[in-house]
């Protein structure tokens, strides 16, 4: 017996008890691609998923201006203000752990699976939202290299 679908079908099986759409349909499409033979597909997503993920990630999240939801004065405003001080910094530190999150998710691809694991563990049982498994592989990153672990 097989058990290399196994992580994939944990992923699945806590996204699911977690209510989590996006990483069940996520887990579901690589397995799909796995039982129909369709393994050469694998290496185009793990190569240019990343990036096309983000891609879309920040045209979502850029709408709003775009459409004119947010226009130049508000914008302005925003970061005049203490809070939009923060959001500046904030967004600063986390692309800056996210970037770190990538390059050891790519030496460790095992990571990965215990960084899904934890996150659905963090949304099915902590009210949590599973966003940011590049910033979650950052800080690993850095709390690994801070002490030294393997």
């Amino acid at each position: 017996m097989s058990f290399e679908n196994l992580p994939l079908l944990l992923i699945l099986a806590l996204a699911v008890v977690g209510n989590n759409s996006s990483v069940a349909i996520a887990a579901s499409a690589l397995l799909l691609l796995k039982l129909l033979g369709l393994t050469n597909w694998l290496g185009t997503v793990e190569t240019h998923g990343l990036t096309t993920g983000v891609i879309i990630l920040t045209a979502a999240v850029l709408a709003p201006l775009a459409s004119g939801k947010i226009d130049l004065a508000g914008l302005g405003n925003t970061f005049k203000s203490p809070a939009g001080v923060i959001a500046v910094i904030t967004g600063l530190a986390v692309a800056w752990v996210a970037g770190r999150g990538v390059g050891y998710m790519q030496a460790s691809p095992e990571i990965v699976t215990a960084l899904m694991v934890g996150t659905l563990i963090g949304v099915c049982f902590f009210k949590g939202l599973a966003v940011g498994p590049l910033i979650a592989g950052g800080m690993v990153a850095l709390i690994v290299g801070l002490f030294h672990l393997k």
